[in-house]
This record gives C-alpha cells, sequence and structure tokens, in this order.
C-alpha cells in the first residue's frame, strides 16, 4: 500500500521554502509520517510545483525517525519525493539522510 503526503497541505500561506527544525517537527506531526511508514510500504510525498527549497534541516526534523528506521537504502526504497516545479530536492534530501545517520550529529539528544 502507498501513502501520500501532499507537502502543500503543510506550507505556510504563500511561502516557497520549507525551512527549519521547528518546521520539520510540525509537519512530522502532523502528517504522521512517522505512523505512515509503519503501515505503508511505500510513501511518496508530493512537493508543491512553486517550492524554491527545502532546506536540509527541515528534512532533517522532518525525516529523522523514519531514515533512522529503514536505514538509508531502505529509505530510498520506501519514500519517493515527486515534483512537477523545477526544485530538484536530491541535493538536498541526501545532505539530511547523511546528517541524521552520522554518529554524532545536531540532532543527537
Amino acid at each position: 500500500m502507498e501513502t501520500i503526503i501532499d507537502l502543500s497541505n503543510f506550507r505556510t500561506p504563500g511561502s516557497k521554502v520549507f525551512t527549519g527544525r521547528d518546521r520539520g517537527i510540525v509537519v512530522r506531526n502532523n502528517s504522521k509520517i512517522d505512523e505512515l511508514i509503519t503501515n505503508s510500504n511505500q510513501i511518496e510525498i508530493l512537493v508543491p510545483e512553486d517550492i524554491r527549497s527545502i532546506n536540509p534541516s527541515f528534512l532533517e526534523e522532518f525525516l529523522i525517525n523514519v531514515v533512522q528506521k529503514l536505514g538509508k537504502a531502505n529509505f530510498y526504497k520506501n519514500v519517493f519525493f515527486r515534483t512537477s516545479g523545477k526544485y530538484d530536492i536530491e541535493e538536498d534530501l541526501q545532505e539530511a539522510v547523511d546528517s541524521i545517520l552520522r554518529e554524532e550529529n545536531g540532532l543527537s539528544k
């Protein structure tokens, strides 16, 4: 079963970016991504067409539990980002995933 998370449902009205750790936590909690990955084989995350940037710090907080649960290879097999706009998330996503998986990172408690 595939689940879709549409980030347009979680954006600040008029905003062209997703940025900041605090916002990542809010979107993680409101989207229920942590629970969804337990109940779904795959998650597709839709990026609004007019988004210009998704900051790695936002992605780290949004995806931390999913990446830690699945590991890098299974994360990329099971979580997909789709956009019809010009923004290419790949570099920011890779940076965030690598940061999450580093033993010592800014998210350690």
